[in-house]
C-alpha cells in the first residue's frame, strides 16, 4: 500500500503535479454501486457478513475501513470519467480491481470500479460505447464477465496465459502471453490491435489499466518487459486515445516488485506521459 503514498509524493516534488490537480473522492452511494454489484453482495459487505471462504478469496482482513475504502475508490473512477471528459485524460492512482464479480470479490478486488464507472455512464446518458483496455499481467476475469453481455461494452484484455487467474473468463478479446514476453512482441501485439479496436467498437470513453506487473523484476507477472517497454506501452494507449479524440480514464492496476522503487517509477511514468500529452 506505501506506493499510493509516494506516487503523488514523487509526481509534487518533481513538479509533474500541482497540489490543485489531486482529487480527493467521497464514497459511491448505493443506488450507483447496485447498477453493477447485487444487493446480496453489498449487504454482506456492509454487515461484515462474508464467510471466512469468501474473505480468503478477497485477499484481505475484511472491516469497515476497507469497505469505505474501496467505495471511494469506485468514487474516484467516476470523478475521473467526468475529468477526462472535460480534460482528455484523468487517473486514479488506485483503482482497477478487475477481479472483482457482480457478486463476489477476488485476488484483492473487492469491487470491480471499472465495471461501476462504466455501468453509471451508460445508465446517465454519459456514454455511448465503452473500450476496457486491460494490460495488467492478470486477466480481467470479473471485468469480462461483467459485461459478457452487455455489447455496448468492449472488454480487451492482454495478460499471461499461465498467470493467476488459473480459469480465465470470456474477454471480447483476449490475447494470453508467454512467460517471458518481452517488450518487442508485447508492443508489436498491442500496436497491431488497438486502433482496429477503436475503428470496430467506435468508443467515446475508454478505460486503461495499466498495471506494472509485467514488469521482468515484478515477482508474480512471469512476463519480461522493462520500465522503458511499459513506458512505451503507456505512451502507445495514452497518445492513440488522444489522437482520436477519446476520454480515457486510467487506473495503476497491480505491481509487485522486490524493489518498491522500479513499481514507483514505472507508476510515475504513466502520470508523466498523461501529463505531457494534456499540457
Amino acid at each position: 500500500m506505501a506506493k499510493y503514498d509516494l506516487i503523488p509524493d514523487q509526481l509534487l516534488y518533481e513538479g509533474t503535479l500541482l497540489p490543485e490537480q489531486i482529487f480527493q473522492p467521497g464514497p459511491m452511494s448505493d443506488k450507483d454501486l447496485l447498477l453493477t454489484h447485487t444487493l446480496a453482495y453489498w449487504q454482506k459487505l456492509q454487515s461484515q457478513t462474508l464467510s471466512p471462504q469468501e474473505i480468503r478469496k478477497n485477499g484481505f482482513p475484511l472491516s469497515e475501513a476497507l469497505i469505505f475504502r474501496e467505495i471511494c475508490i469506485n468514487q474516484g473512477t467516476v470523478d475521473a470519467v467526468l475529468y477526462a471528459q472535460q480534460y482528455g485524460i484523468a487517473m486514479n492512482i488506485a483503482g482497477g480491481t478487475h477481479h472483482a464479480y457482480a457478486d463476489r470479490g477476488e485476488g484483492f478486488c473487492i469491487m470491480n470500479d471499472f465495471a461501476c464507472a462504466a455501468n453509471l455512464m451508460l445508465h446517465a446518458g454519459k456514454a455511448r460505447r465503452i473500450l476496457i483496455v486491460d494490460l495488467d499481467v492478470h486477466q480481467g476475469n470479473g471485468t469480462a464477465a461483467i459485461f459478457q453481455n452487455e455489447p455496448r461494452v468492449f472488454t480487451f484484455s492482454m495478460h499471461g496465459a499461465s498467470n493467476y487467474p488459473m480459469h480465465k473468463e470470456k474477454s471480447d478479446l483476449d490475447i494470453p502471453l508467454p512467460d517471458g514476453t518481452e517488450d518487442g512482441s508485447f508492443l508489436s501485439l498491442l500496436e497491431s490491435h488497438l486502433p482496429k479496436l477503436i475503428a470496430l467498437h467506435t468508443p467515446d470513453l475508454i478505460f486503461y489499466l495499466s498495471g506494472v506487473d509485467v514488469l521482468s523484476t515484478d515477482k508474480l507477472g512471469r512476463l519480461s518487459l522493462s520500465r522503458e517497454g511499459c513506458k512505451q506501452r503507456d505512451a502507445y494507449v495514452l497518445d492513440t486515445c488522444m489522437r482520436h479524440g477519446i476520454p480515457v480514464v486510467v487506473a495503476m492496476g497491480g505491481g509487485y516488485s522486490t524493489d518498491l522503487r522500479d513499481i514507483v517509477e514505472a507508476h510515475c511514468n504513466t502520470f508523466r506521459i498523461a501529463s505531457s500529452l494534456v499540457y
